[in-house]
């Protein structure tokens, strides 16, 4: 019995670290956009998310 690995997707190194530096730069903005935003408006946010999602919070 004979069995073949195939990868299916092979990324070039440049795409790779791209896709990491995206990644990257879109947690710090979220890191840093919690922090530095109003916690009533995070509140809401959250509340809103929960809505979206059929979640009942009441």
């Amino acid at each position: 019995m004979t069995t073949a690995t195939h990868s299916i997707a092979q990324l070039e190194p440049a795409t790779r670290i791209a896709a990491g530096l995206a990644a990257l730069v879109l947690g710090a903005f979220f890191v840093f956009g919690v922090g530095f935003a109003h916690s009533a408006a995070m509140h809401d946010t959250a509340h809103d998310v929960r809505h979206a999602y059929g979640f009942p919070c009441h």
